[in-house]
This record gives structure tokens, C-alpha cells and sequence, in this order.
């Protein structure tokens, strides 16, 4: 039971139905999904080791929310990550990285031709998510794993943002035709000038709420 609460709850964090930094209650929580508060509290501990959710002694459990250091740290991180998986992927199986996110970008496009903004971010996570997939080396897709969640739960709040969602899909489109042409480091300048403009957007829609 655990676990389905943990689900829901990190999809409604991811999905921006639960805002950064909000208090979350063991017991609301326990009503309004009709269990105990015992799952509750076992979801919570498994939340807060995927970095989603703090608890601080004597005050209570809150949604995760980025101080500016922190957030510049897990973009560093993720250029780190994704540009390793991406060399890795493109050692291992060129072809096959270059189908994947041809596919998840021909869908990019038919959700945005939708309309349909919450698939294209989940499209967004899944596009990355692919580089780790074709790299085959499971530590460095454990190692994601510990700020994918993070990561897409940011996305998704920049999604309410037309103007970033546009720059977004122009540069996932970019990036996979740079890919089937079997090119490296234009991939590589593309990945990191994407991460490090939303590095900076993170942080200006975040300081509008301040």
C-alpha cells in the first residue's frame, strides 16, 4: 500500500499538482486516498530518499524545493551525466539512440500539434531518459535516477511557459537530427546550452514566486 501512495504522491509532485516547498499532511493525505497513516508515513521515508520530499524534526514534511546553489549543483550534475550517458550511447548503439529519439520527437510533435503539454514534458523526460537506455551501463542510470524525478518535476513547471516550451522542442528537434547524422560534439554544445538555459529559467520562475 506504500508504494501506491508513493506513486501518487510523485506523480502529483512531478506534475506540479503539489508546489514546491508545500507542507504535506500525514493525515489529509491518509483521508483524501482512503488508507491509514501508516502508508503515509512509509511513502513519505521512500520520497524523501529520491530527494522529492524533507522532514524536519518537530515541524513536519514539505515537497522539495531548490535554493539557488542546489539548483545550480544538480544542473551541473545532469550535463555531467547526460553528456557521458550520450558518448557512451553513441559508442555503443548509434543507430538504435538515433531511432529512439526520432521516434520520441516525431511524438513530441503530435502532442504539441494536441495541444497536449503534460505528454510533451513526459515526452521531454523520456527523450533524456533514452541517452541512459543505449548507454548500457546501469551505475550510470542509477546514478540519474537519484535527480530524474527532480528534474522533471522542474520541467514540468516551466511547461506552463510557451515561450520555453518552443526553444525546448526547437532544440530536441536539433539534437536527434544531429544524432542520425552520427555528429558528436554539436550534440554535446546543444545539450549543454539546453540544460544551462533552463538552469537559469529554473531559477527566474521560482524568484517570481518569492
Amino acid at each position: 500500500m506504500s508504494e501506491q501512495v508513493a506513486d501518487v504522491l510523485r506523480d502529483e509532485i512531478v506534475n506540479g499538482d503539489l508546489d514546491m516547498g508545500e507542507a504535506l499532511s500525514e493525515s489529509k493525505i491518509a483521508s483524501r486516498l482512503g488508507v491509514s497513516r501508516t502508508p503515509v508515513r512509509e511513502a513519505f521515508a521512500r520520497l524523501e530518499l529520491e530527494g522529492l520530499v524533507h522532514t524536519e524534526p518537530q515541524r513536519g514534511t514539505y515537497v522539495f524545493k531548490l535554493d539557488r546553489d542546489a539548483l545550480f549543483d544538480i544542473c551541473d550534475v545532469r550535463v555531467s551525466l547526460e553528456t557521458t550517458a550520450f558518448r557512451k550511447a553513441m559508442e555503443r548503439d548509434p543507430k538504435g539512440l538515433a531511432k529512439s529519439l526520432a521516434r520520441v520527437v516525431n511524438d513530441m510533435t503530435k502532442a504539441r500539434s494536441a495541444g497536449d503539454d503534460r505528454l510533451y514534458l513526459q515526452l521531454d523526460t523520456d527523450f533524456h531518459q533514452k541517452l541512459f537506455d543505449h548507454a548500457g551501463n546501469s551505475f550510470l542510470d542509477d546514478a540519474y535516477q537519484t535527480i530524474s524525478a527532480k528534474m522533471a518535476a522542474l520541467r514540468n513547471r516551466l511547461g506552463r511557459h510557451p515561450d520555453h516550451m518552443d526553444k525546448s522542442y526547437r532544440e530536441h528537434v536539433e539534437m536527434a537530427e544531429a544524432i542520425a547524422e552520427g555528429k558528436i560534439d554539436p550534440v554535446i554544445d546543444i545539450m549543454i546550452s539546453h540544460i544551462g538555459r533552463k538552469e537559469g529559467s529554473y531559477w527566474n520562475l521560482d524568484s517570481t514566486k518569492s
